[in-house]
C-alpha cells in the first residue's frame, strides 16, 4: 500500500516529484528476465567483503532498503543479487515506480527474495521500518531541498554496523553541466517536454568549437539518449553538488563513519602519477591523497562512498589489514556472484571489465563451491599445495572471485 505524500516533509519534494512523473528515471529500457550484467555494489556480500575484507558466516538474510529507486533499475539488481533478502523500495514519484513495479515484474524480481515491497513515500518519513543492514540511496540525496535531513533520517534506519552507499554530484566534473542548466534557466525553457526539445536544440545549435557542445558530445552523449536521462541532467529543477571538503563536512555526524570509495581506483594516485610525484602522492595521508586526485582530475562527476553506523567509541574505519597466509588457508569462502560468463577461465568481473583467470584459479574456486560451507580452503579436496593455493587465493582476492568467510 503506497503512503500518502499529503504532507511533505522536504520543500523540494512536490516540485521533484512532478518532475520524475512527467521524465521517470532512470531511463534504461525494459526487459523479460533478470537485469544484464552485474554491479558489485548491489550485491551486499560483494560490499561487505569489500569493507570489511571478509564475510560474516553464511546464512545471512539481508534487510536491504533502496531509498529513492526511480524505475526500479536498482530494486531489480538488488533483488537478483541478494537472493533471499527482504527489500524495501521507496519513491516520491508514482510515475518512476509505475515503471518500476512494471520492471520487477517483468524481471521476476519478487521470485528472487523472501519479501520486495515498493511503496510510494519519502525517504524523509520511514520511521519504524527497518533495521536495514544495507541502505542503497544513489542519486537522491542531492535533490534534496536539504540534503543533510536525508542523511539524518536514513542513520537511524540502518543496524548498528550496517552500511549506507551514497552518490553525490561533485562539481568539478559538472561545470559544463552547470552553465548548460543555468543557460536554460535563463532561457525560461521550464522542466517540462519545451524543455527537452530546446535542450536538445541547444547542443545542435552551439558552433562545433564551443565547450559545452564538445563536453556533451564527447561525455554525455550516450548516457543522456534516453529523454529522462537527459532531462534529469540538464534540467533538474533541484540540485545540490559538492567538493571534497564539503563532502566530508557533510558525513561527519554522529554514530557514522566513512567506510570507503565504492569507486577505489578512481581516487588511486597511481593512474594519473608515476616515479617521484606517485612517491611524493603516496607518503600523504589518505586524505590528502584523495584531494591531490581531485585537484588533478576535474572530469571526476560525482562520489560514490559506503558509510557504516557505529557507535562513539568505535574504531574509525581503516583499511583492512593483508591476511597472513596461514589466515588464509584457515578461511573458508564464496564466489563473488558478480561475475558474468561463470564458470569459465575468461569472465566479465566486477566492475564488467574483462577478467581472465587460469586453471588452476577456476578449479581451485569450483572446489570450494562443491565444498560443505565455511570448509577451509586448506582443506580442499585437490592436488595443488599450499603454496600454489596461496598464490591462486591471493590473484582471487585481487581480483574479487573469491570473497573470505571469517572462521
Amino acid at each position: 500500500m503506497d503512503a500518502p505524500l499529503d504532507a511533505p516533509l522536504d520543500a523540494a519534494t512536490p516540485v521533484v516529484s512532478a518532475f520524475y512523473d512527467r521524465f521517470p528515471y532512470p531511463g534504461d529500457p525494459l526487459q523479460d528476465g533478470p537485469p544484464p550484467g552485474y554491479n558489485w555494489r548491489w550485491c551486499v556480500d560483494s560490499v561487505v567483503a569489500a569493507v570489511d575484507g571478509a564475510l560474516p558466516p553464511p546464512s545471512r538474510p539481508w534487510r536491504i532498503l533502496d531509498a529513492g529507486c526511480g524505475t526500479g533499475v536498482s530494486t531489480d539488481y538488488l533483488c537478483h543479487l541478494n537472493p533471499g533478502a527482504a527489500v524495501l523500495a521507496v519513491d516520491i514519484s508514482a510515475g518512476a515506480l509505475a515503471v518500476a513495479r512494471e520492471r520487477t515484474a517483468r524481471s521476476g524480481a519478487a521470485e528472487q527474495v523472501a519479501e520486495l515491497r515498493l511503496e510510494q513515500r519519502s525517504l524523509l518519513d520511514l520511521a519504524g521500518e527497518g533495521p536495514f543492514d544495507y541502505i542503497n540511496s544513489v542519486g537522491v540525496l542531492h535533490h534534496l531541498d536539504q540534503p543533510e535531513l536525508g542523511l539524518r533520517a536514513l542513520v537511524p534506519l540502518l543496524r548498528p554496523g550496517g552500511l549506507l552507499h551514497l552518490f553525490l554530484y561533485a562539481d568539478a566534473g559538472r561545470w559544463e553541466i552547470h552553465r548548460t542548466q543555468r543557460a536554460l534557466a535563463l532561457m525560461g525553457v521550464g522542466t517540462g517536454p519545451a524543455g527537452l526539445r530546446l535542450g536538445r536544440e541547444l547542443f545542435a545549435t552551439l558552433p562545433e568549437t564551443n565547450r559545452l557542445r564538445r563536453h556533451h558530445e564527447q561525455r554525455w552523449t550516450l548516457d543522456t539518449a534516453a529523454d529522462a536521462n537527459f532531462a534529469d541532467m540538464y534540467l533538474h529543477p533541484q540540485e545540490t553538488s559538492y567538493d571534497l571538503e564539503r563532502l566530508f563536512r557533510f558525513v561527519d555526524q554522529p554514530g557514522l563513519g566513512f567506510a570507503g570509495f565504492s569507486n577505489p581506483e578512481v581516487w588511486d594516485p597511481a593512474r594519473l602519477l608515476t616515479g617521484e610525484l606517485l612517491e611524493r602522492a603516496l607518503a600523504l595521508p589518505p586524505r590528502q591523497q584523495w584531494a591531490l586526485v581531485e585537484s588533478l582530475d576535474p572530469d571526476i562527476s560525482h562520489f560514490e562512498f559506503f558509510l557504516r553506523r557505529q557507535d562513539s567509541d568505535d574504531a574509525p574505519f581503516a583499511p583492512q589489514e593483508p591476511w597472513s597466509d596461514e589466515a588464509l588457508l584457515a578461511a573458508g569462502g564464496e564466489r563473488n556472484r558478480c561475475l558474468w560468463g561463470w564458470p569459465s577461465t575468461a569472465l566479465l568481473g566486477p566492475d564488467l571489465r574483462p577478467l581472465t583467470i587460469t586453471a588452476e584459479e577456476l578449479a581451485l574456486m569450483e572446489a570450494l563451491e562443491a565444498a560443505p560451507a565455511g570448509t577451509p580452503i586448506a582443506a580442499l579436496p585437490m592436488a595443488l599445495g599450499s603454496e600454489q593455493r596461496l598464490v591462486a587465493v591471493r590473484r582471487l582476492l585481487a581480483e574479487r572471485v573469491l570473497l573470505l568467510l571469517r572462521a
